[in-house]
């Protein structure tokens, strides 16, 4: 097993990690942290939520999301133009993935 699936094993035995699902083009898992990776590893969860700021921020400039931040604890909605298959196109693939997880948490 490489060192990254057994890291992702270890995650999972220690509980900061579960299966969310399973990505329906590659078939592969789909992970989602929970509050305990904080503890567990520190370190890989600043830098996940720095990602995840970073996708954000990328996505508001470009129009794909609505974010207020003059709140202290900004929501996070999706704009019209995150609807609209054309726009997304213009996406690198990278944001497109963003968008399509950020997406599919917000609508449930």
């Amino acid at each position: 097993m490489d060192p990254i699936d057994e890291t992702i094993e270890a995650l999972i035995l220690s509980g900061a990690i579960e299966v969310s699902g399973i990505d329906s083009k590659t078939q592969q898992p789909l992970y989602r942290f929970n509050s305990k990776i904080e503890k567990i590893m520190p370190e890989l969860y600043r830098e996940h939520l720095n990602e995840v700021n970073r996708d954000i921020m990328g996505l508001w400039e470009k129009g794909f999301l609505s974010v207020d931040l003059l709140e202290e604890d900004p929501l996070v909605t999706l704009a019209d133009k995150a609807f609209y298959d054309d726009e997304i196109e213009g996406l690198s693939k990278e944001e497109q993935m963003s968008l399509f997880e950020i997406k599919r948490l917000l609508i449930k």
